[in-house]
């Protein structure tokens, strides 16, 4: 698939934080794609950089940022090369939009939940506040989310509901992609269930693209076209959901899927030794060396990324 077909295309990106012990290499040289329709799932231990990278492709960028470069092609147009007004203008909230891990931070609590989803039609679609209005109670029906909740708070609201909300405001500008920050991490497993009900026939009906952020292995397999596994600010692998699920290829995928009970047959659960490293002075190595049992000589040295029947992974076993 070329270039121009491609949703989403990210090459080379890297995003570092100043700190004063260093700079924090969160994100670190990142390539991946997405297809329209498609739904992509980064997992990875909290700390490996899963939440930078969304704020990178987003450009939601604090104010100690050491360095942010790279490219960001998303439908044909590579986002870097904007400014800050056209970028906000064009594509955020136009192109992509964004759905936090908590969304009862995401709401003003002192504005009905209606204004808040009608308000990015309003200044990003330019349409009346009635119009945005329209918009909002479509959204809310998609989401299942009764009309009548237009008119409440934030706080009124059950943790479900509010996640529903922060999606149909993702929606209601139509963008082809939405990032989502592990939507589901606060809620019960029954709400968890419903709220990828909703996420999937929104891809059917809408043809919505995602990319959805979790170290939630079990869930993140309903909606998964892709994998992308990242740890210590890289990924290390790249895979279709089907063959990564079955047969994951790096020595980190293999030892989070060892770790993930099954409701089938018997199976010998695992465990990762250590924590992630620190993501500051970082060394020239492979970073899951340490922790890996299957290291030998050769993981002293950085692992360019192979290709293994069209997936990639980042490890010397695959040289």
């Amino acid at each position: 698939m070329t270039q121009e077909n491609r949703l989403l295309l990210i090459e080379d990106l890297v995003l570092y934080f100043n700190t004063h012990l260093g700079p924090v290499q969160a994100v670190d040289k990142v390539d991946f794609h997405l297809d329209y329709n498609r739904a992509v799932v980064i997992l990875g231990e909290s700390g490996c950089g899963k939440s930078s990278l969304a704020k990178a492709i987003l450009r939601l960028l604090p104010r100690n940022v050491a360095s942010y470069t790279g490219k960001i092609i998303l439908e044909g147009s590579d986002t870097m090369a904007l400014d800050d007004e056209e970028y906000r203008q064009n594509v955020r909230w136009v192109g992509m939009s964004y759905v936090p891990q908590a969304a009862m931070n995401a709401l003003n609590p002192v504005l009905k939940v209606g204004e808040q989803v009608a308000e990015p039609a309003i200044i990003h679609l330019g349409v009346s506040k009635e119009k945005a209005v329209e918009l909002a109670k479509k959204m809310f029906k998609h989401v299942g989310v009764p009309e009548g909740f237009l008119n409440r708070y934030a706080f009124e609201l059950s943790g479900g509901m509010r996640q529903r909300v922060a999606i149909a405001m993702a929606l209601v500008t139509s963008p082809n992609l939405i990032i989502l920050d592990e939507p589901t991490s606060a809620l019960d497993v029954l709400t968890q269930a419903n709220i990828f009900n909703v996420l999937k026939r929104t891809k059917k009906e809408l043809g919505t693209s995602y990319i959805l952020i979790t170290h939630d292995i079990a869930t993140s397999s309903e909606l998964a076209d892709d994998v992308a596994v990242m740890y210590a600010g890289q990924i290390v692998e790249y895979s279709d959901a089907h063959r990564f699920f079955t047969n994951p290829l790096h020595p980190y995928s293999k030892a989070l899927m060892d770790s993930v009970p099954t409701l089938k047959g018997r199976k010998v659960l695992d465990f990762i030794v250590g924590q992630p490293p620190s993501l500051i002075g970082l060394p020239p190595r492979c970073r899951f060396a340490p922790r890996c049992k299957s290291r030998f000589e050769k993981c002293e040295q950085e692992p360019p990324t192979f290709e293994k029947d069209g997936r990639k992974v980042k490890c010397w076993l695959y040289e």
